[in-house]
């Protein structure tokens, strides 16, 4: 009995994810599961640049818009839901395809990751890894090396998942230098065809640039005026993500205008850089750089022929 397939698109925010995941549900036959940590919420459509309704007509999508950003969401939530929507869509005799972001999201689908069970705090885990996938894994090491010394000694300042599970026994009382029970294995019901998208850096942050004048120019701003006005502030993990957390400090006058967007694109582009280095660790991703092709339909006419060798 053949293995089944699932196929991922990952990339650097703004690279064209969604245009080539509807693209790959429309050839093979598939629908999206998000794998996106900001679009999942509710009332933040702007700065998550949330698929738009004409492109979920395009193709059904899974795990978009349905958490309240006043409740807090963990990596461990999104795994059980993510599963659950593969598993369906693999039932229907379809093909799951994960477009989006999220490293820590993607590692959650791709391996069975323990996340620390029922008596975890969920939600000082939720801000460590929203931490990290801003700031980068450094910054959780530095709170580890000030906290533990010793401890932070033994672990790579890269290795999140030990570094977060470190800061919680901390967090907990206990030593973070009992010995980790987790494994992570990869998962065995199905198999991943990992596609990875990529342009040239300058084309890249012109394409980071653009998308953030084209945010500013539909409403930022005041959609983040009316999630203050939800009794949302800057600590709620939801308004960590960039763009959020940048025009929180302009409302609150702490910065200019002009500032604050060169802020948003400065801080997408340090983004995007970590999301390449994150998915270029995956050995048997098949990259694809659409800066070498004249348009969309040339790209994909390649990828299409890749992935029906895979699929």
């Amino acid at each position: 009995m053949n293995t089944a397939k699932v196929l991922v698109i990952a990339g650097p925010t703004a690279v064209g994810k969604t245009e080539y995941a509807i693209r790959a549900c429309n050839a093979f036959n598939g629908e999206i599961v998000s794998c996106d940590s900001m679009q999942i919420y509710r009332f933040m459509d702007i700065g998550s640049a949330k698929p738009t309704a004409e492109e979920r007509d395009r193709a059904v999508h899974h795990l978009v818009d349905f958490v309240d950003p006043r409740e807090n969401f963990s990596a461990a939530e999104y795994q059980k839901l993510a599963l659950e929507a593969i598993h369906d869509i693999l039932s229907r005799g379809k093909l799951p395809v994960i477009s989006g972001g999220t490293g820590l999201y993607l590692n959650s689908i791709l391996y069975d990751m323990d996340f620390g069970g029922e008596g975890a705090d969920s939600e000082y885990r939720s801000y460590l890894e929203r931490l990290a996938e801003e700031k980068g894994d450094p910054v959780l090491h530095d709170m580890l090396r000030a906290r533990d010394p010793v401890g932070a000694e033994n672990i790579h300042p890269n290795n999140r998942k030990k570094i977060i599970r470190a800061l919680e026994r901390l967090n907990s009382g206990e030593s973070s230098l009992r010995p980790f029970s987790s494994v992570c294995r990869k998962r065995q019901e199905f198999e991943a065809v990992l596609l990875g998208l990529t342009r040239d850096r300058e084309l890249l942050y012109e394409r980071i640039n653009s998308r953030v004048d084209k945010l500013m120019e539909m409403g930022l701003v005041d959609e983040v005026r009316q999630l203050m006005n939800m009794g949302l502030d800057k600590e709620d993990i939801s308004m960590k993500g960039i763009g959020y957390k940048e025009i929180f400090e302009y409302l609150e006058g702490r910065m200019s205008l002009d500032e604050t967007i060169l802020l948003i694109k400065k801080n997408t582009r340090h983004y995007a850089k970590r999301q390449l280095t994150w998915f270029r660790r995956y050995d048997k991703m098949r990259w694809y750089n659409l800066s070498e092709y004249l348009n969309d339909e040339r790209a994909f006419e390649d990828i299409e022929e890749w992935l029906r060798k895979k699929l």
